[in-house]
């Protein structure tokens, strides 16, 4: 029964009982774990009142072979990132990062380049950075660390528009097929500058199209998920 400390961040939690918690938590060096905090909801005890979603802190855990919770122990909150509960903008924003961490990571392994974009998706938030663009930045780091790159070679394709095809994964000829997305070339050369760019956005980029880029992403998430999630409805339409 190893004991394990890492740092982490609460992605999903709900009340188990009166007194203990159930919690999803992100954590740095584990990736996803689940785990039960009894106890948690009580004012004085090793939780500090319990968990909150966005925060983030030092869990201490012990992790059984072949059960699906994990006991947690201990937490010593570390950042709490209070803007995300009163900024409507950034609540939602926060809520899809969570979301889209709860539904890819399936096993306790590490992903260090998510978990960077995870905390520093939260810090800019919390500093006030335009929503959209910390949304672009994350996607596109998440999606690239997680195996799911698009692609975006334009190379023989001419014109204003191209199309996204989620069955090829990338750009593709504009055929006006219903299974291919119409695309602006300018969009996909923004994400092609961002990949060059190591996942940052030019200072340059025009925020209509950092935002025709998030909904491209985010289409190509709904497709990878087989469902448009309620966070993805809120943040982006249906």
């Amino acid at each position: 029964m190893p004991t394990i400390r890492d740092e982490a961040v609460c992605v999903r939690h709900w009340d188990f009982s009166e007194t203990s918690q159930t919690v999803s938590l992100f954590l740095r060096d584990h990736g996803l774990v689940r785990g039960l905090a009894k106890g948690a909801r009580r004012e004085r005890g090793s939780f500090s009142g319990g968990f909150d979603l966005f925060t983030r802190g030092e869990i201490v855990l012990i992790s059984k072979p072949g059960r699906e919770l994990a006991t947690l122990t201990e937490w010593t909150l570390l950042e709490t990132f209070p803007i995300l509960r009163r900024d409507a903008a950034a609540n939602r924003c926060g809520w899809y990062l969570a979301d889209l961490i709860g539904r890819f990571l399936h096993q306790p392994e590490p992903h260090p380049a998510t978990w960077t974009a995870t905390v520093t998706a939260l810090r800019e938030l919390d500093r006030g950075v335009d929503v959209d663009r910390v949304l672009l930045a994350f996607q596109w780091r998440m999606l690239c660390d997680l195996g799911y790159r698009p692609r975006l070679d334009l190379d023989g394709l001419e014109g204003d528009t191209v199309a996204f095809s989620a069955e090829s994964g990338g750009v593709v000829e504009d055929s006006g097929t219903p299974d291919r997305w119409r695309v602006r070339r300018t969009t996909i050369e923004l994400l092609d500058s961002i990949a060059s760019g190591d996942g940052v956005i030019p200072e340059v980029a025009e925020a209509a199209s950092v935002g025709r880029a998030n909904r491209l992403l985010a289409t190509w998430v709904r497709e990878l998920l087989g469902t448009e999630t309620v966070p993805m409805r809120l943040l982006f339409g249906s």
